[in-house]
């Protein structure tokens, strides 16, 4: 058996313990169980929408690339603005203060 870390809130935390004390079996026992009926009990088949748009080829992903050109898909709708080019980082000039007046 492979040793797992569970991180659970502190309430399901507490009502994992008191089954596990109700039942008289270890807490982890008790966890392997609930695991093992929540898998076996409704089998996953793949995402919702897998496979439900079968285009008769077996090649879609092998032409995937060729496919969404033909269709337009991923081009540019507008033509993109030309950016300039990067200015360089340069240091702000110095502003010369004029010298402060004195009061007499």
């Amino acid at each position: 058996m492979k040793r797992t870390t569970l991180y659970l809130p502190p309430d399901l935390e507490v009502r994992l313990k008191m089954e596990a004390v109700r039942r008289k079996q270890p807490m982890a026992e008790f966890v392997r169980q609930a695991v093992e009926a929540y898998l076996s009990s409704d089998p996953v088949d793949g995402p919702p929408g897998g496979g439900a748009f079968a285009s008769g080829r077996a090649d879609t992903a092998d032409r995937a690339e060729e496919l969404l050109t033909e269709t337009g898909f991923g081009g540019d709708a507008v033509p993109a603005r030309k950016r300039s080019p990067a200015r360089p980082a340069t240091a702000r000039p110095k502003v010369r203060r004029p010298p402060a007046r004195r009061r007499t």
